[in-house]
């Protein structure tokens, strides 16, 4: 069986939601969360609201939570169609459970690197 993992978004001011004075860790770990899973073959994709509503109203559990709870909701992450999580993304943990990836696919490792000093 093939997984599909779908984010929606609040309204984003851009398609990343990283523009502006101040960007949030958090979107940028989301955004490299769902390459990595799109590179590992899995259908991920992220929706915003702002720029495109059509599949808050098509998607009936979506739509159903957005009449519920408002937009505080949001975000909110569909596994095959089923509410896995709303309020805040997904963790590396929740990616790892429900895809089967090693949870070491999601978790960033700082690089090593080296400094050369010489004084003189």
């Amino acid at each position: 069986m093939s997984l599909k993992l779908e984010i929606f978004d609040p309204a984003l001011c851009c398609s990343t939601g990283v523009c502006g004075p101040s960007v949030d860790p958090e979107l940028i770990r989301i955004a490299k969360d769902i390459h990595t899973l799109q590179k590992n073959n899995i259908d991920a994709v992220r929706y915003n609201l702002s720029q495109n509503a059509e599949p808050y109203v098509t998607t009936e559990v979506v739509s159903q939570l957005l009449d519920d709870e408002g937009t505080d909701a949001l975000p909110a992450t569909l596994v095959n169609g089923e509410l896995k999580k709303k309020g805040s993304y997904p963790t590396a943990a929740e990616l790892s459970e429900w895809t089967g990836l090693p949870i070491e696919t999601f978790v960033t490792k700082p690089k090593s690197f080296k400094i050369d000093l010489e004084i003189k």
